[in-house]
């Protein structure tokens, strides 16, 4: 009886490890779902390259598991130096004129008018009998270029004051004002 156990064991022994080298996995088909083996080329029924899609799906599988992100690298800021250099060069001429075509001031022979936006305008008249007095305001950079600020204060409003920022020869702006006012 020990004899006969043993043969039995060593015969299933063999057959487990029989089963282990030699087994196919069975996998369903992608085309008609029917269990194929693996180690089939096409699946019996549909005639679906099965061995074709199983190597596809297996190195697809392991990119995927070794794709692992190890650096994400952009261009630097200094690759656009020149672009943001530029950039701040072309803006503030922009700006400039901009904000200069938006103020005009204007001396008509009864009159004088402000005219101030760019999209949306502000109009202020004043007659030279009410203005009572035009100030001038310069720095010395300023009067080495011959512009400067005029300030006309008016007993018309409440607001008494306008001022006008970069006139050039404001002096000369003022004597004209004044002049109309003696008119």
């Amino acid at each position: 009886m020990c004899q006969r156990l043993k043969t039995r064991l060593i015969c299933l022994a063999l057959s487990v490890r029989f089963s282990q080298t030699n087994a196919m996995a069975l996998i369903k088909c992608p085309e008609c779902g029917k269990e194929v083996s693996t180690s089939a080329k096409a699946c019996p029924t549909c005639g679906f390259p099965v061995a074709e899609k199983i190597t596809t799906t297996e190195t697809a599988e392991q990119a995927a598991a070794n794709d692992e992100l190890l650096a994400e690298v952009r261009p630097s800021w200094w690759n656009y130096f020149w672009h943001l250099f530029f950039f701040f060069l072309i803006v503030p001429p922009i700006v400039a004129a901009c904000r200069r075509s938006s103020t005009i001031l204007r001396v008509h022979t009864n009159r004088v008018t402000l005219e101030r936006g760019l999209f949306q305008k502000c109009y202020k008249d004043f007659l030279p009998r009410d203005i009572r007095s035009i100030d001038v305001d310069q720095g010395l950079l300023a009067r080495m270029v011959g512009i400067g600020d005029i300030t006309i204060s008016t007993a018309a409003t409440v607001e008494a004051a306008e001022k006008i920022e970069g006139i050039p020869d404001p002096k000369g702006i003022r004597e004209l004002i004044l002049a109309q006012r003696r008119e």
